[in-house]
């Protein structure tokens, strides 16, 4: 006796196969955002290491670190030592994050800087630095920030439109004679608050009020002198010392310290560090001060992703490009992130906060000065 077996219909099997693709575009998306969710939770992590760090630094030596290891001379651009409170002559122009490298427990590669001289080309000795350059920290990297490729970019010598830039050239690698091809970049940068990013560095800013301008009462200003919270005044051709003076914690290269009592308008509302793209930076950098620093003026994350300047087509892009969308504006210097919807910060308390993307321009200046006297309430963020 034999039996028949009923097979599937065609019209069975397409249901089934729609089934299961529905089941997989409602779960994709849960999925997708479980994974974001998790790298947001691992880059919130790495802002409260460098934080309890920088507190660390704090405790050890009275003040935050400098922004940069360098100080203007007059009216040069002399490199000529940290410009702190003891007027010891150093001149790496090595940023923050190299100064709290014992604090996270690295200091095999803090004890391998020579902090009297670059780690770039200007140093006599082109291979000197080699070892620091080539060297990218984990905690410095957020894993949502697709364009840091695991801490390595191509330095300006691989591609100079696409690669990142410091001071000097890459130093010499001895095997092959020829300068680095990588630089270590970083996904988080320090504050130097509501001072300019743009305004007197480029002849306007479609945000910052210009300086030297006096607001009627009511109106908020956007930006102060000088520019990224170095002294520097109105007219940057006059020097250092002009007037300008920081209002957030990093000083990008004149010298000025933030102490935890020069924060009066409270730890818990001012702005320590937040997160930046390298890729729409050609300046960012994990260890030259120039890439080191980024402020508040700037809208949270604009979008600076051309790599060709419309005003410098046909030319090698330097830094100083008037299109505001390109990375080589000084548009760059704002922070940013891939999170759907805003950035991560570290405050000067310790804590990290996600602020969204849609904060009314004012309340975010505001939470990066230490000392501006602004009325702000956690319920505006």
């Amino acid at each position: 006796m034999s039996t028949s077996r009923r097979g599937f219909s065609l019209i069975e099997l397409l249901v089934v196969v729609l089934i299961i693709a529905l089941l997989i575009g409602l779960l994709l998306p849960a999925m997708q955002s479980a994974r974001e969710s998790n790298r947001r939770a691992q880059c919130a992590n790495n802002l409260r290491q460098i934080g309890i760090a920088l507190s660390s630094y704090e405790g050890s030596h009275g003040s935050f670190p400098l922004g940069g290891v360098q100080r203007l001379v007059g009216k040069t651009n002399e490199f000529n030592g940290w410009g702190n409170s003891d007027g010891l002559g150093f001149a790496s122009s090595l940023g923050w994050r190299a100064l709290i490298l014992p604090q996270l427990e690295q200091n095999p590669l803090y004890n391998h800087i020579n902090f009297n001289m670059p780690i770039d080309t200007n140093n006599p000795n082109q291979s000197a630095g080699l070892t620091v350059w080539m060297t990218s920290l984990a905690v410095f990297l957020c894993p949502s920030d697709s364009g840091n490729e695991e801490g390595f970019r191509p330095s300006k010598t691989a591609d100079y439109v696409n690669g990142q830039h410091g001071f000097g050239d890459p130093p010499i690698d001895p095997e092959t004679g020829t300068n680095a091809v990588v630089m270590a970049v970083s996904s988080y940068t320090g504050s130097f608050g509501d001072n300019y990013s743009m305004t007197t560095l480029n002849t306007s800013s479609p945000w910052e009020t210009p300086c030297g301008v006096d607001l009627p009462p009511g109106k908020v200003r956007i930006g102060w002198p000088g520019f990224w919270g170095t002294t520097y005044g109105c007219d940057v051709n006059q020097g250092r010392d002009q007037g300008g003076k920081l209002r957030g914690i990093f000083d990008y290269r004149t010298g000025q310290i933030t102490r935890i009592s020069d924060i009066t308008d409270g730890t818990t509302n001012t702005v320590l560090v937040g997160e930046s793209l390298a890729e729409q930076c050609a300046y960012n950098s994990l260890w030259i001060t120039n890439g080191g620093v980024a402020g508040t003026a700037i809208p949270m994350n604009l979008l600076t992703d051309r790599a060709v300047c419309t005003d410098q087509i046909g030319k090698a892009p330097v830094m100083g490009s008037l299109d505001i969308g390109c990375r080589f504006s000084y548009a760059t210097a704002g922070f940013k992130s891939e999170h759907p919807g805003g950035v991560n910060f570290l405050l000067c308390d310790g804590s990290v906060r996600f602020l969204k993307a849609t904060i009314s321009l004012p309340v975010y200046a505001a939470l990066g000065s230490k000392a501006g006297g602004e009325a702000i309430s956690s319920e505006s963020y």
